[in-house]
């Protein structure tokens, strides 16, 4: 079988042609190849994003041509999971999206509106919500651009959405510095939780009278694997996601019986491509490496936007106060 941009990178390991050409990879850029273990089933393609920038394009055509005498063959389609949209799912459908300009949100609002969905698509970067409603110029997206942390940029997006609100997808989220509490500073907490404890919290009061009135919805919260456990990420960050499955559990209790569902995705290890801040805790990533080192895969955007999209549909018509772990199986190590 041909190597290419969607055979694994274990796939490419272990081929006698594949293996040198990103071993030689590695030792060009100085990263140690053991990085590559939680990520063996992703395919290579996905190293693009990984790279945050630093790998472009070239670099995986280049590779894909060299393992293949200077051709670039078709993808075979039963290379590893293809995202298969499901036509129609969301037809008819309104719903909100939050850090729809890239990673995670993005292959969500993407995925909604490629299933007929009407998307509001939520973003703190302008420039990047254009260019994903560039990408899909058939589909019905509205772009709002805005700091959710401001009330005003949150009466936008509703002003956007209108009378009629079927869905909302709170996934825009920042990580912390993997500070432990005696370190956390001031700014780190309060910026962590306004992003991503608040401004979902405000949106979901937003959005909620509109479906009691309407006696339907479906709201998701993204959470984490850490708001399962305590070695995933830094004090902040694992509070905030923390509060964000108290938020959905409470929402679920209090509006199932109105008929809205309210459910929490909690990812593991993500390959958007998302940078980490600044001025990184010594102490903190050091205790926390040997655990975010046993993460059994790294999954991509689009691998989350399946579950999201699936809990936010009718398919999730009996599911209510749910957390769902799309981790790989971290959560059962």
């Amino acid at each position: 079988m041909a190597l290419t941009a969607h055979s694994t990178i274990g796939d490419w390991l272990n081929d006698p042609t594949g293996g040198p050409l990103i071993r030689a990879l590695f030792e060009q850029t100085g990263a140690d190849p053991e990085l590559l273990a939680p990520v063996l089933g992703l395919p290579l393609q996905q190293l693009v994003a990984m790279s945050q920038g630093a790998l472009p394009q070239s670099v995986v055509d280049d590779l894909v041509r060299a393992a293949n005498g200077g051709e670039i063959p078709e993808a075979d389609e039963s290379e590893g999971w293809t995202e298969r949209p499901t036509t129609g799912r969301f037809s008819g459908k309104t719903v909100i999206v939050t850090g729809a300009a890239s990673g995670i949100g993005k292959a969500t609002a993407s995925r909604i509106a490629r299933e007929g969905g009407r998307v509001i698509a939520s973003d703190i970067a302008a420039d990047k919500l254009d260019a994903l409603k560039a990408e899909l110029p058939d589909a019905d997206i509205t772009t709002v651009a805005g700091d959710l942390t401001k009330q005003d940029a949150i009466d936008a997006v509703i002003a956007a959405a209108g009378d009629r609100i079927d869905a909302l997808a709170n996934v825009a989220g920042i990580n912390d510095d993997f500070s432990p509490a005696g370190e956390t500073t001031d700014a780190v907490w309060d910026r962590v939780i306004a992003i991503n404890l608040t401004a979902p919290f405000k949106l979901m009061r937003a959005v909620l009278p509109i479906m009691e009135k309407a006696g339907r919805g479906s709201i998701l919260n993204v959470a984490s694997e850490a708001g399962l456990r305590g070695n995933a990420s830094g004090n902040a960050y694992t509070a905030s996601k923390h509060g964000i499955i108290g938020v959905t559990k409470s929402a679920a209790f209090m509006y199932g019986p109105k008929g809205i569902r309210v459910n929490s995705v909690a990812p593991g290890g993500v390959a958007t491509g998302i940078p980490m801040p600044p001025n990184m805790s010594e102490y903190g990533s050091g205790r926390l490496a040997p655990f975010q080192q046993a993460i059994p895969t790294v999954a991509t955007a689009e691998h989350l936007a399946a579950s999201i999209t699936f809990l936010l549909s009718d398919d999730a018509v009996n599911i209510n106060g749910a957390v769902l772990a799309s981790d790989g199986g971290w959560s059962v190590q």
